[in-house]
């Protein structure tokens, strides 16, 4: 599986990250699904009507994401983020960013260029409950892998 094919997929948890060995990143993800069970949607003391909860999908397995080296990785509580339309991306919740403000921060935050240590990309995963941001010059490596 390429991370391309991920492109399209919407509602993803983040389960969390390893470092298998230095300075590499193994990341965890589940799909997801809505309840079954309508709650009533208060805002502000008004019921807005019926809502389902989206809940961790335990049937179907889990995403793995392996970057054998990484430049840089961020993970942010989703709360805190807001849409910027200054960056330009691919994809859906797992995005390829050609402009990002992460970027920006690599190109004057750290030694990274195109020269050393080559060209890179910055991978997104915009989770529910969670930003993932990785730089790498490596593609992905991406399993599926049973609960």
């Amino acid at each position: 599986m390429r991370y391309e094919d991920l492109m399209d997929i919407t509602d993803i948890f983040f389960l969390g990250l390893t470092e298998p060995s230095v300075n590499s990143l193994r990341l965890f993800f589940s799909r997801s699904k809505a309840g079954n069970t309508p709650e009533p949607l208060m805002v502000g003391g008004r019921n807005l009507g019926d809502s389902y909860s989206i809940n961790i999908d335990a049937d179907s397995p889990v995403i793995q994401i392996d970057f054998e080296h990484y430049i840089d990785y961020s993970i942010r509580n989703e709360s805190f983020t807001v849409w910027d339309d200054y960056e330009i991306f691919t994809g859906k919740i797992f995005r390829v960013y050609t402009k990002s403000r992460y970027l920006d921060y690599i190109g004057t935050g750290t030694i990274a260029s195109d020269d050393y240590p080559g060209p890179f990309k910055h991978y997104g995963m915009s989770c529910l409950d969670h930003i993932v941001d990785v730089i790498s010059t490596d593609e992905p490596i991406i399993r599926e892998v049973e609960r």
